[in-house]
């Protein structure tokens, strides 16, 4: 199969989910069925309101929970430092209580119970938390619970233990912040690798981001990534006119023209998700100019950086009956598409400069043993491994190389016509066996399915590199631990995922898209698919395959339904589909 969510962190919301298939995902998230039930003792009753409304002071002789449901609703404020929050609070922490040091985001259903004590405790299912650099983790299926004590301050209750950071409600948190991506380069200059921000919405949102990015990637991602800009620091405030955003940086030198430009494709394709057409990058207040010699930059201008580059031979591929066939109805050229090797899987690499595909792998089962083959695509497969097990191959745009799990545990990746090479996965056997692994089309990141005995999780790690030592898949994280009986795994874009798991509601496998960080979850529909499906495969910007009742189905945007690959005619058998990359 082949894989790739991620998406572009434009934070642009689209309007019906079917579109989310063929775009970038949103920055809104949902809370599937499965999340934690929290009992509501007192539900508050929440208002819509647009961006910018703010929140109430405290009324005179209002509750302890009163009290304590405003300075929750306090959270949702725009203006700097939360005034309004700090009302709700006793004088001697007012000012001591800091609203800086990360945010909470808690689900919009939770409870407020006055204990015997006096105090209020407040219950919640965790969504997840944002630390101070805007990085977002998801909530480990925990509920929230927090203690608040009050005292009376001039005849009015007032908190007097208030956790530093913000407590947000998720519907607040998605009308207020914005998903931003940083965006780094992948270690061979190839592609710029998102890192999703969430930033609130405002006038200062530019300069964040070139200062999130100044202060490098995320500590997930760090090791993955070169960071071009490092060192370098900022002269002035970002500025934003009519269509163009300007940033003057120092500290650049004299630095080569291959890092200036890197440089400067890291600053377009961050800054062009805001409301512009094209950058102006200074240099110690002089223009810096690239290419063709404008000052004025564009992602057009580093399209070669695209993180969402489709190769142009990628067309699906697919299994069936031991043969590899196109989604075209047609059998792949060579030996593998008249079925001699009696495929249970394959994968097939591009050449980088053509976009052709060039080479491939196989797997094939006997006797209780699975054999890998590779060779050129459309030419002759010879046996490069073998083990009890092998998952399904992977490979990404960006290197001439596949991976795939031996037996459960074992990582290891296959060079285009050299010798398999163990990857150093340190937290995988720990989690437990896993079953699926899917690189990123940056090659970055790896999504893997892990069967611990009790559900199957999807986790998202970051493939790190060194002059010394193996290659290692490390950070292993949870990215959707509300879903469990988790099938497969597809990379939507270069920062989400497409993701086939239980419902818990209906007992059935359903599509679920997701951030690369677990935000944003959200069902896609099933409409038209004969069966639950059971294999995934996706590329940015094409639609994406699914195996269900041993029959090949792709999404169709226009209805959002799934159709079979020849408009009009009887589903196509097959499995395991996959795109080249």
């Amino acid at each position: 199969m082949t894989r790739s969510a991620p998406f572009r962190g434009t934070g642009r919301r689209l309007a019906v989910l079917a579109a989310v298939l063929l775009a970038p995902l949103t920055a809104c998230s949902t809370v599937p069925s499965s999340s934690p039930t929290v009992q509501i003792t007192q539900a508050p009753t929440r208002q819509d309101g647009a961006v910018g409304i703010e929140p109430l002071s405290p009324e005179p002789g209002a509750t302890p929970e009163e009290i304590v449901r405003g300075f929750l609703d306090a959270g949702a404020s725009t203006v700097r430092g939360h005034p309004v929050a700090r009302e709700h609070l006793a004088p001697e922490v007012a000012s001591a209580w800091s609203d800086e040091a990360g945010i909470t985001v808690l689900g919009q259903d939770y409870a407020t119970v006055t204990t015997d004590a006096g105090s209020v405790v407040v219950t919640a299912s965790l969504v997840g938390t944002i630390d101070q650099r805007g990085v977002f983790a998801v909530g480990a299926q925990e509920v929230y619970s927090l203690e608040f004590t009050l005292a009376e301050v001039e005849g009015e209750w007032r908190i007097t233990n208030p956790p530093d950071g913000l407590l947000v409600l998720e519907p607040d948190f998605e009308r207020l912040y914005e998903r931003r991506d940083l965006y780094f380069l992948d270690p061979t200059g190839q592609r710029v690798v998102p890192d999703p921000r969430y930033l609130i919405t405002g006038e200062a949102q530019p300069t964040v981001l070139v200062e999130r990015m100044l202060d490098g990637a995320s500590a997930a991602l760090a090791a993955g990534v070169r960071n071009e800009l490092a060192g370098v620091s900022l002269r002035s405030t970002v500025t934003v006119s009519a269509q163009a955003v300007t940033v003057d940086l120092t500290g650049v030198g004299d630095a080569p023209p291959s890092r200036l430009a890197e440089l400067s494709a890291q600053l377009v394709w961050t800054l062009e998700q805001l409301p512009v057409s094209s950058v102006e990058i200074l240099v110690d207040g002089e223009p810096l100019r690239i290419e063709d010699g404008t000052p004025v930059q564009s992602t057009d201008t580093w399209s070669a950086f695209d993180p969402d580059t489709v190769p142009v031979g990628a067309v699906g591929h697919y299994v069936d009956a031991g043969a590899l066939r196109t989604v075209e109805n047609a059998p792949a050229p060579g030996p593998a598409g008249t079925g001699a090797y009696a495929l249970t899987s394959a994968a097939v690499a591009t050449d980088r400069r053509t976009g052709e595909p060039s080479a491939m792998v196989g797997t094939t089962e006997r006797d209780g043993q699975a054999t890998l083959l590779a060779g050129g695509y459309g030419g002759d497969l010879t046996p490069v491994l073998s083990g009890g097990s092998l998952s399904e191959p992977t490979v990404a745009a960006t290197r001439g190389e596949f991976w795939l799990v031996r037996d459960g545990g074992a990582v290891v990746r296959v060079p285009t016509g050299g010798t398999p090479q163990p990857v150093n996965a340190p937290t995988l056997p720990g989690l437990g066996r896993a079953t699926v692994l899917q690189l990123s089309p940056d090659g970055v990141r790896a999504a893997v399915v892990v069967d611990d005995g009790q559900r199957e999780s999807v986790y998202v790690g970051t493939v790190v590199r060194s002059d010394e030592g193996p290659v290692a898949l490390r950070d292993l994280r949870a990215v959707a631990p509300t879903l469990s009986s988790v099938a497969d795994v597809a990379w939507r874009t270069a920062g989400s995922l497409l993701v086939l798991a239980g419902d818990a509601g209906e007992d059935r496998i359903v599509p679920y898209t997701v951030g690369v960080d677990g935000w944003g979850l959200a069902a896609v529909p099933t409409s038209g698919l004969p069966s639950q499906p059971m294999r995934v495969a996706a590329a940015p910007g094409l639609p994406p395959l699914v195996s269900a009742g041993g029959t090949i189905w792709q999404w169709q945007v226009a209805g959002g339904t799934w159709v079979t690959l020849i408009r009009g005619e009887q589903p196509l058998p097959g499995n395991e589909p996959f795109y080249p990359a």
